[in-house]
Parts: C-alpha cells; structure tokens; sequence
C-alpha cells in the first residue's frame, strides 16, 4: 500500500473538496484526482461521489478513514524510531544560479525562523533535490510551483558611458550600441527582438551563460547589456537605467513534484511560504 494514497484519501475526506485537498498538500488537483482513482481502483470500492459542490463521502470513505489515520501515525512513529529529530529535518535544495543574493537569504532565514532544526543542504538547480528554488520558465512538466520573488530587467553600464546619466533609456536609443548578450535569456532575445522590428539593432560585442558573467563583462567595459536588478545588488561599480518598454522580468519559485510531499520537512517549508 503507497501511505502517499492514504495521505490524499485522508486530505479530501478531511476537506470534502478536491481543490482543496489539493492546496493543502501542496499538489496539483490532477494528482489527487489520480490517487484517489488509484485507490479506489486498489480497493474496488466507491470512496467518493464528485458533485460541483465537492465530495459525497461513501459509507465505504467512512469505514477506512479511522484506519488510513492510524496506518500514518505508525508510520510516522517507525520513520522516527531510530533517528532524531534533527535529522527528519534534513531538506536538499537545488538553487538556480544568478538569484537575487538578498532574496535568496531572505528566504533561507524564513525557513531557519519558521522550521527550528531545519538542516538544509544547497546544490546545484540540476542536481538530485527535494525542492528547486528556480525561476518560472524552467519549470518541469508537472511540477508544483510556489512564487517567492520577481526580479526586474534592467539596463546596466558603466558610470562612463554615454547613456548612464539618463533618466531613463527609450529603445530607438540603443541603436548601434555594443551590446553584451546571454543566448538563453528571453529578456534579451525579447529587447533584441523590438528593434529589429523597428529596423535597429545592437552590437553583440560579446556573450555569457549566466548573468553574472554578463555583469563581469559589463564591468570590464565590453558594452551595455540588461540584467536583473538582483543579479545587480553588489555590482556597485555599474549604474543602471530604466528602458522605457514593457516590462521585462523573472519570476522566482519553489518547484517541486508530488512524491516529494510525502516528506513533512518538504511540506513544512511549502507551507511556510504559501501563507
């Protein structure tokens, strides 16, 4: 018996909703639908009745509630027998590189304060992990998404350059600038994009991966180029400017499939940013 089915079974009939059994533990509503046809299918029997109003929980529902409750207390009670409690607190998280480094540390201290005990171990954003902190575009198909943060675009140079004392920079103006690009970013490909389609066009003098190499390449004077503005809070060397066109930013999450919410340490820290 998969303890992740009686968990969602426990959920909707606590709930007596799907979408809100859901949100409570931290998942897609497809992925409690899924579980709870699971166990039905497992059982052979009928646990719920979908209406638009929720659930209609079944006499069959009532007779297994008291003993799913009793099968994850056990279980709670085995995973804790033979280590401490510090240890249970244990979470791996894969971080993006190129985040804000104050949101970033902002975020790890609301775990510290939220979650006492909480041990956590940062990897890289593609290594083995329990939640990834990442940004929205690279999240995978089926994964739960929590935002945490936005990070604006900006227009960044060095204070000698010619536009860095402009209130703001319009885009027609940076025709024929030299311009540093970062191939995956669509920020870059999107300003790159608008004047092409004014006819205009930058000098990609050079590139980079990430955006901190962009912002080292920027700083050793190679050319102008736009970043987020967290990437720039110790880039104290460089001025920014505001480019007077839509909006450009990135949004910043926890990403994280639903086989991970079975751990409470994972669903302690989901939770303590969904409120």
């Amino acid at each position: 018996m998969d303890l992740r089915l009686l968990r969602y079974f426990i959920a909707v009939f606590e709930e007596q909703n799907i979408t809100r059994a859901a949100q409570r533990s931290h998942v897609s509503q497809p992925s409690i639908s899924s579980a709870i046809k699971q166990l039905e299918e497992m059982l052979g029997v009928s646990l719920f009745i979908r209406s638009k109003q929720g659930v209609v929980i079944t006499d069959e529902a009532h007779h297994l509630y008291p003993r799913a409750k009793r099968l994850i207390e056990q279980a709670h009670s085995i995973e804790g027998l033979f280590k401490g409690n510090d240890e249970e607190r244990h979470i791996t998280l894969g971080v993006f590189p190129d985040l804000s480094p104050k949101r970033l540390a902002d975020v790890l201290e609301t775990m510290r304060q939220q979650i006492p005990g909480l041990t956590p171990r940062l990897v890289d954003v593609n290594a083995d992990c329990d939640i990834r902190i990442t940004v929205d575009i690279l999240r995978n198909q089926g994964e739960t998404w929590v935002p945490l943060w936005e990070e604006d675009y900006v227009l960044c140079m060095r204070p000698d350059h010619e536009l860095a004392n402009q209130e703001f920079v319009l885009p027609e103006e940076l025709h024929q600038f030299d311009f540093i690009e970062c191939p995956p970013c669509e920020a870059h490909q999107q300003t790159i994009g608008l004047l092409a389609c004014a006819e205009l066009r930058m000098n990609i003098v050079a590139s980079g991966e990430h955006k901190s190499q962009v912002m080292h390449l920027v700083q050793a004077g190679y050319g102008i180029s736009f970043l987020p503005d967290g990437v720039l809070e110790t880039a104290y060397d460089l001025v920014t400017v505001p480019l007077k066109a839509p909006r450009m930013f990135k949004r910043v999450g926890f990403t994280y499939s639903a086989d991970k919410t079975t751990s409470d340490v994972v669903s302690k820290v989901v939770a303590t940013f969904m409120r």
